[in-house]
């Protein structure tokens, strides 16, 4: 039977350390992040993810992903120029293939849900609460 997996306080949750944002277009742009779960097949990713103020590039061309945002605001610019703010509460998707710039506004946390294409990760459970 599969397994029920849930995850509490996610807000609060402990991140690994804090390294250089490696894409940032800001000096000293800081990120953090855990895996709460990987699939067995290696494909998806489910995490927590936090990063302080700053611009950086991002580019999803072998992955979808999924996120709803914990804290902070974000100002999200498209590779055509549009531009979107997002805060605490919010949720976006940037589908395959999506390239942008991220202007992290406030220091942010996101919940994040990663579906790669053939770019697989290690399958690996951490953090959550499994259900008998």
């Amino acid at each position: 039977m599969p397994d029920l997996s849930t995850f509490s306080q996610l807000a609060q949750i402990a991140l690994g350390e804090f390294s250089l944002k490696p894409t940032s277009l800001t000096k000293d742009q800081r990120e953090a992040s855990t895996t709460l779960w990987v699939s067995n097949d290696g494909l998806m990713e489910i995490g927590v993810w936090e990063c302080t103020p700053g611009r950086f590039t991002a580019n999803r061309e072998a992955a979808a992903e999924f996120c709803h945002f914990l804290s902070g605001r974000i100002e999200m610019r498209h590779a055509d120029g549009t531009r979107k703010l997002l805060g605490a509460g919010d949720a976006l998707l940037l589908p395959r293939g999506w390239k942008g710039e991220w202007n992290i506004l406030e220091t942010t946390r996101k919940i994040y849900v990663i579906y790669r294409d053939g770019d697989r990760v290690k399958p690996e459970y951490r953090g959550g609460d499994s259900a008998d």
